[in-house]
């Protein structure tokens, strides 16, 4: 029979093992070994450490030829999905600007409810994910700042929903790893570690921001000295490479997104009901003459069906991509090159310098962000590699925090290489953004404590995503849709938004003191209250939800979806 395992909900497996003997309900406790097992670590068996094949100096020369032309070959095919990946990820932006971006004008439009700091976050959070872009909702928000139609004030907790909303796209790639149970565990827990993150630096800066305001004193002071008049290059690194292939797709006139906030705010200087008619009945897409050449352009459709068309297709696009990329960076890291990959990327540097690994991956994060100019692009490509087990969610963290990093760098760049009266009003928006990730790297990385908090609640929600599929379509729709959607609704009677606002924080308080308590000292609690047991199982469980969603056919399990631990975790025993 094999070793059975108790799994936590932090991945922690209590794997119980009996030399050469069956383990039952009769079975002795001085038989047994008992072994913790942490599931988010990759076991040689996983590996496949023990299909080596032989060594070079042992292949014959047709074995050397075939072995260099196979991997050149899966190296080619690893570039080309990766390019197409990126190329789908562009187009998925574009189908949801097409789809939303109207929408997202008109949200910018009610200018009235930007100044309460909530409802300006969960706009940020609702555009960047109907935009599928930071870099759009962040240059909207900086439009309307140099308009005059939004105030710095409003616009810092704008920055930081767009933070949050960037992180829905390494959220969807992780679903691609979801046929695979153990796989998926890591690759979701991979991806969210990045909006537990951003969550938790809201929690903290947002409501300081309001009272005491210290990234808008901190950046006024270092934006002073900057002239209207300064420029500097902007930097144009990845499109250089994707735009000759999606500017033959489609085209995507983003200034009409601009013009709808701008015209369409009656309480704005800038209000005109002739230009706001204009921008609302505006095409998404480029104007575009006989020459243009973009395929789109010459179909004749309209936004919607365009943007329908449009995504389902970098869909498409993107899970095939997708797939072939981890089945071929699968069968690329096997072996001794998975050991050598997996011991090198996930160790320290040697003593006394370990404790600055952590720095050197956020630095290289950083620039690889900026390299590719987008933090969705980078955690994207990362996701599915800490699904295979290549990276670890340690060290995954450090390169999403740099990443958030690289993509604010970005924004004060294309920010110094404006023009305009009010340039350096938009430098003081990029570079509050970037403090605002600097701050937040400060509480959550350098004090090892704190730096396990993004990373454990990373792990619960792979844990219950591994267990429940579904609950992945769940997180996604109700943190990045139906919660902002909530608010904004909200929004309209401000009393009962503070109402909501209080009573969802008084039950958060409540669940982790009581969490807490019946963890450290049980016994001073009520007898009832030292479980959940005192409320109904679908209040405390999602197994009632998961015996009807389970039997749908994208949610159903596979006989493989048991938690199997590979017997290398398991430690011998001695024979009683």
């Amino acid at each position: 029979m094999p070793p059975q395992k108790e799994l936590d909900q932090f991945g922690i497996a209590t794997v119980y093992s009996c030399h050469g003997a069956e383990i039952n309900d009769s079975t002795s406790m001085e038989h047994l070994e008992v072994k913790e097992v942490d599931a988010w670590n990759v076991v040689d068996d996983e590996l496949d450490t023990d299909n080596f094949e032989k060594p070079w100096n042992e292949k014959s020369t047709k074995g050397k030829v075939i072995k260099v032309l196979t991997l050149v070959l899966k190296m080619l095919i690893v570039l080309a999905s990766l390019y197409f990946f990126i190329c789908s990820l562009s187009f998925l932006s574009s189908a949801f600007q097409l789809l939303g971006g109207k929408s997202a004008g008109e949200v910018f439009a009610r200018s009235k409810i930007l100044n309460n700091p909530i409802i300006g976050l969960m706009i940020g959070v609702l555009v960047t994910v109907l935009v599928q872009s930071s870099s759009t909702s962040t240059s909207i928000v900086v439009a309307m700042v140099s308009a005059g139609i939004v105030q710095l004030r409003p616009a810092i907790s704008m920055v930081m929903g767009a933070n949050i909303g960037t992180t829905v796209t390494n959220t969807i790639v992780s679903l691609g790893q979801s046929m695979d149970r153990k796989m998926f565990r890591r690759a979701f827990g991979g991806a969210t570690v990045h909006d537990c993150f951003n969550w938790l630096c809201v929690f903290i800066f947002l409501p300081l921001e309001a009272v005491l305001h210290p990234l808008e004193k901190i950046s006024s002071a270092l934006t002073q000295g900057i002239s209207d008049d300064d420029k500097v290059s902007k930097l144009d690194f990845l499109k250089v490479i994707t735009k000759p292939l999606t500017k033959t797709i489609i085209g995507i006139e983003k200034s009409t997104i601009k013009n709808i906030a701008k015209y369409c705010t009656q309480t704005g200087d800038h209000y005109n009901i002739s230009k706001c008619g204009g921008a609302r009945n505006a095409s998404m897409m480029k104007a575009c003459d006989d020459k243009c050449g973009y395929l789109f352009a010459q179909a004749g459709l309209g936004d919607t069906t365009t943007g329908v068309i449009l995504l389902i297709a970098s869909l498409i696009l993107l899970c095939v991509c997708l797939t072939t990329l981890v089945k071929t960076l699968q069968s690329l890291l096997l072996g001794r090159m998975a050991q050598t990959l997996k011991k090198h990327i996930n160790s320290d540097l040697p003593s006394p310098f370990g404790w600055l690994t952590g720095y050197l991956f956020i630095l290289v994060g950083t620039g690889m962000t900026i390299l590719v100019q987008s933090s969705s692009v980078f955690t994207s490509a990362l996701t599915p590699l800490v699904g295979l087990g290549v990276i670890s969610l340690d060290r995954m963290y450090p390169l999403t925090l740099g990443s958030n990093i690289g993509t604010t760098c970005t924004a004060v760049l294309a920010a110094l290489a404006a023009t305009g009266d009010k340039r350096s009003v938009t430098i003081q928006v990029a570079i509050s953004h970037l403090l605002f990730n600097i701050f937040g790297i400060l509480v959550f990385y350098p004090v090892p404590f704190m730096r396990t908090i993004p990373i454990n609640f990373a792990k619960m929600l792979g844990n219950t995503t591994a267990d429940y599929r579904w609950f992945a379509i769940l997180y996604l729709i109700v943190v990045f849709l139906l919660m902002p959607m909530l608010f904004i609704a909200l929004s309209f009677s401000l009393p009962l938004l503070y109402v909501v606002i209080t009573l969802i924080i008084a039950a958060i308080l409540f669940l982790t003191i009581l969490n807490i308590l019946q963890d450290k000292i049980p016994e001073k609690l009520p007898e009832f209250l030292r479980t959940w047991d005192f409320l109904p199982k679908p209040m405390r469980s999602l197994e009632p939800y998961d015996s009807v969603l389970s039997k749908l056919i994208c949610c159903r399990k596979s006989v493989d979806d048991a938690d199997v631990i590979p017997l290398s975790v398991v430690a011998k025993t001695n024979p009683v």
